[in-house]
């Protein structure tokens, strides 16, 4: 079994803003699922809050989609997004007992990371043109679809929530309990505290921090809020 080296030494992992993003996610997620099955009981039949939930998520996504590009080098898709070959021999090392330890994703986990970006990305960007409970709820951009494709493209909104998103949250989760039990490796507490025990790592022996990394965040934060919301009005959208 390969494990990680029991010492009391810790080095850095995940920095502030990638840990608030992720369980930022977590809650929204679950928020836009609860608000949307308890529509009736929480008096919004226009599901005024599962709307406002999917503009929130959707700049929260592109935000990180900005800090894959101008956040710390260990959370640029380009340090941890590798080709089929090195993730099928991470893969197959994994099932060997062998696999390399990486202090950021190693390449399954990049992988399960993007495609759960991906699916995230598509739900909420098809909930902009979505007609929901009998036509009493629309999306911003649902006057481009039309009724007929709009309902169309809310079935597919539903589909990838009900049938791809909840499997790979489930996978997520089973993979972070595998490697905090089986491999001894901390991925869970590393999301909560960006702290990893220190050791040999294939990509670097701790992440490198950004100079004034929260005011960058927020400067992000802000350029993603005025790439969504500033599209849909631009756009003639109308926001919940």
């Amino acid at each position: 079994m390969s494990g990680t080296p029991a010492t009391s030494a810790a080095v850095s992992a995940w920095d502030l803003p990638t840990r608030v993003f992720h369980w930022a996610l977590v809650g929204l997620v679950l928020s836009a699922w609860l608000s949307f099955e308890f529509s009736e009981e929480l008096n919004d039949p226009r599901l005024v809050w599962h709307r406002w939930n999917g503009l929130i998520i959707l700049t929260l996504v592109v935000w990180r989609l900005l800090w894959g590009i101008a956040g710390p080098d260990n959370e640029r898709f380009v340090s941890f997004v590798r080709g089929p070959r090195t993730t099928f021999a991470y893969a197959r090392d994994l099932i060997r007992g062998t696999p390399r330890r990486f202090l950021g994703h190693n390449p399954l986990g990049a992988l399960l990371i993007v495609t759960l970006l991906a699916v995230v990305l598509a739900i909420a960007g098809l909930g902009l043109f979505a007609l929901e409970h009998n036509d009493n709820a629309t999306g911003p951009l649902y006057r481009f679809a039309g009724e007929a494709r709009a309902k169309v493209l809310t079935r597919w909104h539903r589909l990838l929530f009900e049938n791809v998103l909840l499997l790979l949250i489930a996978v997520h989760i089973a993979a972070n309990v595998f490697y905090a039990v089986v491999k001894r490796e901390p991925l869970i507490a590393a999301i909560i505290t960006g702290k990893k025990p220190a050791g040999s790592y294939v990509d670097a022996d701790a992440a490198q921090p950004l100079e004034r990394p929260i005011l960058r965040a927020l400067l992000l934060l802000a350029l993603a809020a005025g790439i969504v919301f500033g599209s849909i009005l631009a756009l003639g959208g109308k926001l919940p």
